[in-house]
This record gives structure tokens, sequence and C-alpha cells, in this order.
């Protein structure tokens, strides 16, 4: 199908395969997948339902997981699998873009790949979802959708963020901390982009990463000079 076109039977047969959920009210659906760009009929209701079951039903199963974390390793690991990256990962899994109801400027944007839109989709869905059925059937869903990720949740990477664990790698390696440097701020005041050199004694050439905040820029070159020392990231 093309994105932006009304959805077919065959595509909503599809969707739903790769959803492992059947619609009773098909508008739901519809209206799950509709981007605010289309108009007043969109699935921003829906997103604000699928975003407080999916937070509800996280935290709950990592009460169960993770029997001795205290309130703010629990909040740190919920944050790791429900933020956009996550969801924008899991909308990519079900190929939802082609699906999109984007309005005309979206569309040739190519709104269809932004992983902000992808990410707000995939709660408009559970909060779809909520309502077609019931609140069980649709944390039943984020379980089955999640539990991939809830298995390969690795506290240790979770509870130290990339610039601490450089460091403490370097450290036991003997090596000196790692340096951090703004080569380059991009960018309207409102809108700047940061970008970061890290350099390490371990590497022959400083890893680079851009983003919204130094602090987010710094983050992301730490964890390129982890990959490129073999470190799980």
């Amino acid at each position: 199908m093309t994105t932006g076109t009304t959805l077919s039977d065959q595509d909503v047969t599809r969707l739903q395969q790769r959803l492992n959920y059947r619609f009773v009210r098909r508008e739901l659906l519809a209206l799950a997948l509709t981007h605010r760009s289309v108009g007043a009929q969109n699935n921003e209701r829906l997103e604000f339902i699928g975003d407080a079951i999916l937070n509800c039903t996280i935290a709950q199963a990592l009460y169960q997981q993770f029997p001795k974390a205290n309130e703010g390793e629990l909040s740190r690991f919920r944050a790791a699998l429900v933020k956009g990256d996550t969801l924008a990962e899991l909308a990519r899994e079900f190929d939802l873009g082609p699906f999109l109801q984007l309005g005309t400027g979206e569309m040739r944007s190519g709104g269809h790949r932004r992983s902000s839109i992808l990410a707000d989709t995939v709660e408009a869905l559970i909060g779809a979802i909520s309502l077609d059925a019931d609140m069980p059937t649709a944390q039943a869903r984020v379980m089955a959708w999640w539990q991939p990720r809830l298995a390969a949740l690795d506290p240790d990477l979770v509870l130290k963020d990339p610039k601490t664990r450089l460091q403490e790698y370097l450290q036991s390696q003997n090596e000196p901390l790692p340096q951090y440097e703004v080569s380059a701020i991009t960018g309207q005041a409102h809108n700047q982009q940061f970008t970061v050199q890290c350099t390490t004694s371990m590497l022959p050439e400083p890893t680079t990463a851009t983003d919204s905040s130094r602090r987010g820029a710094e983050q992301a070159a730490a964890r390129h000079a982890l990959q490129r020392l073999g470190q799980k990231v």
C-alpha cells in the first residue's frame, strides 16, 4: 500500500497478523495509524491511553523480574524499555511505516520513517487494543511484544551510562580517563546540534557523535568508543 491511503482488507489482515491481534472495531486500528498531520481525527488520544498502559505493564513486569531492585533502579529499567528508540525499533519490526496515515507534508518529508511518529503509533495501537477489547488484553499484547527485551535486559548496562562505563573500563586497564571536546555547534539558538569528540588512549582516533545537547553527544561518543573497544553497549 502507499502511505496515507485507506487501509485495504489485505493491509488489515497483514498488519493484524504481525501484531497477533484481530480488531473487532477496525476503525480503532485505522485511527491508531492516523497521524495528527491528517487532521483533527488522529491517534494522539489513543497514544495517551497506550502510554499509560505501557508504563504500568512494564513497571509490573520489572517489579516481578527484579525483586531486589530499588525504586530508582526499576525506574531506569523502565525508562530503557519504554523510551522512544525502543518503541520505534518495535514499530520497524512490525514494519508499521507503510501503514501510517499521514498528511501530505509528512508523507513528502518521509514521516513514515521518522522514529518519533513510529514510537507514538505503537503507543496508539496499545490504546486502541484496550478500547477494542479490554485492559488485560492490551497488557497481554505489551508483554508479548516486550518479552524478548525483558529477557535480554542487562541491569549492569542500564544502571550505568556509557560515559561511566567507558571511564570504569579505562581505569580497569590502567589507562587515562577519556577526554571530551565540543568540535562544532550548529543550528539556531533554539535548535542547536552539538558535535563532540571523545579521545581515549586505547583508540587511534577519536569517536564523534552529534546530539541536541552536549551531554547527549558525549554519551553517544562514549558509546561509540565502547563499541570500538569491543565492549557491550
